[in-house]
């Protein structure tokens, strides 16, 4: 029986019953989730390498390090912070709420809807996950339909490790998406193509649903005189031919001076043939493109460019060769739009200048890439370009700290996730300002009472200056001042009564 058998209306109430009874909220329930997640992908590696080559002829080595670790590491991750995560915070406060009890309270938003992606099926669907569940939320997990045969096996093995109270799969092409997208979400988050984000952001407007939009672009590779160049091209074009291109942060382009490129080319040559040996096609590491429809549209991107490597493609096993184009102009198709494939285009400038330049005049990338051993050139970049996320002198890496937010910015997408910031995501962090009703408290705050006069106002600017204000890490501090001015005061006092 197809997952999407119910309607999207019926699945999206059961799971509102169920957030609303509380289920999901205990704390040891969101730890037994994530182990139970973590032993669905360690017990089935196998069916998940069959399903990933199946989809993407990917390698078992993509499969695990890539998709099956990342999302394994990440689970991890959590669950050795998770009951830190989830402590209520203690902000500062003002003077004028001294006495007061000031705290965050993380809530999770309650039903939300996971969309996952075709080119990273397994890893783009659960990395998100991990965070709704941490938060203690409620999902309908959107696996893509472009990815089949990973789609199916989400669908068939979350039940099986999952409580199906509290997380569904919801499989289907665009009319059941487009049905999923019409119920009221109390959170979205999508990992795609910008095209179909907007449609996305525009479907989750008409409940003011708040979203998180994993996009893309075209990611740009900066490259000087001061790199070996050796090192610099193995990194690029591993970057490149992971997943034969289809990755949204894999390099997209490469802007450096004609005399760095053609040094370029001769060691990315070099690197596609130490890789992948003389034929590519015949290597077990190289991918092949996910359908016809993109492997025409990779193909036809290439027409009317200079082909320095590669070029080679075969239809019926959707095969591209990892190809490098050079002497590319601004204006050629292939700088149009996001690649997503085994193209390298390079673009000639006269100097890092030029490349920000060139940066700056299109939309906002998902990932720039700098080589150079220049520190100042590289501080320059980063205070001159703005991107999603950058590496330098290396490229993709930067998704492997969990410690650093990952996401768009601009067209390249809204929010971000990966580590506490997948479970922050998820989290409403919920103000409380709890007042006791004693004397002493009723009198420190009653000078905002009419009526009103000079001394009340100055209290009140005072007090209320958040200059003055403290964290609750000094109030043991503070609480020994007070007390040895107390007893300062009273010694003085008691001297002053035995006269």
């Amino acid at each position: 029986m197809p997952s999407f058998s119910k309607h999207p209306q019926e699945i999206v109430a059961q799971l509102r019953n169920t957030f609303n009874s509380g289920k999901t909220k205990p704390l040891e329930f969101r730890i037994s989730q994530l182990k139970a997640l973590k032993r669905m992908i360690e017990e089935n590696v196998d069916e998940i390498a069959k399903c990933l080559y199946a989809d993407l002829h990917k390698s078992r080595f993509e499969a695990v390090i890539m998709e099956k670790d990342f999302t394994k590491n990440e689970i991890n991750h959590c669950l050795s912070h998770i009951r830190e995560w989830t402590k209520r915070e203690m902000p500062e406060k003002t003077m004028a709420n001294m006495l007061d009890s000031v705290y965050i309270v993380h809530d999770p938003y309650g039903v939300v809807l996971v969309m996952g992606a075709w080119n990273y099926p397994l890893q783009l669907t659960l990395s998100p996950l991990i965070g709704a569940i941490a938060a203690g939320n409620c999902v309908v997990i959107k696996p893509s339909e472009i990815s089949p045969a990973t789609s199916k096996f989400i669908a068939e093995y979350v039940p099986k490790y999952l409580d199906s109270e509290a997380f569904t799969v919801y499989e289907g092409g665009i009319p059941e998406t487009t049905e999923l997208l019409k119920q009221r979400f109390d959170y979205i988050f999508y990992t795609g193509s910008t095209g179909v984000g907007r449609i996305i952001q525009e479907a989750a407007s008409k409940h003011l649903t708040p979203v998180t939009l994993e996009l893309g672009g075209k990611s740009p590779v900066f490259i000087d005189s001061t790199v070996d160049v050796e090192k610099t091209a193995r990194r690029v074009m591993w970057g490149k031919c992971a997943n034969a291109g289809q990755t949204c942060v894999a390099p997209d382009y490469v802007l450096c001076t004609r005399d760095t490129a053609d040094k370029f080319v001769s060691a990315a040559n070099k690197a596609i043939k130490e890789f992948f040996g003389e034929d590519p096609k015949q290597s077990g590491d190289f991918g092949r493109i996910i359908n016809d429809r993109h492997f025409a549209r990779i193909v036809a991107l290439m027409k009317g460019c200079e082909i320095a490597v590669g070029g080679q493609i075969d239809s019926t096993e959707r095969y591209i060769a990892p190809t490098i184009l050079v002497d590319v102009k601004p204006t050629d198709p292939v700088m149009q739009e996001e690649i997503f494939g085994p193209l390298l285009p390079i673009v000639y400038v006269e100097n890092a200048y030029d490349a920000m330049a060139f940066i700056n005049e299109r939309e906002k990338p998902l990932a720039m890439y700098i080589f150079s051993n220049d520190s100042h050139l590289v501080d320059t970049f980063l205070s001159t370009t703005s991107a999603g996320g950058v590496t330098v002198n290396d490229v993709v890496m930067h998704l492997t700290v969990p410690s650093l937010p990952f996401g768009g910015v601009g067209q390249s997408g809204m929010g971000y996730y990966h580590g506490k910031n997948s479970y922050d995501t998820f989290t409403h962090k919920k103000s409380v300002l709890h007042k006791d009703l004693w004397i002493l408290g009723e009198k420190l705050g009653s000078a905002r009472y009419p009526p009103s006069s000079t001394g009340k106002m100055k209290y009140l600017q005072l007090t209320l200056d958040p200059r003055l204000s403290f964290s609750f890490k000094y109030l043991s501090h503070i609480m020994m001042f007070a007390l040895g001015a107390g007893m300062v005061y009273w010694l003085h006092y008691l001297k002053e009564l035995t006269k």
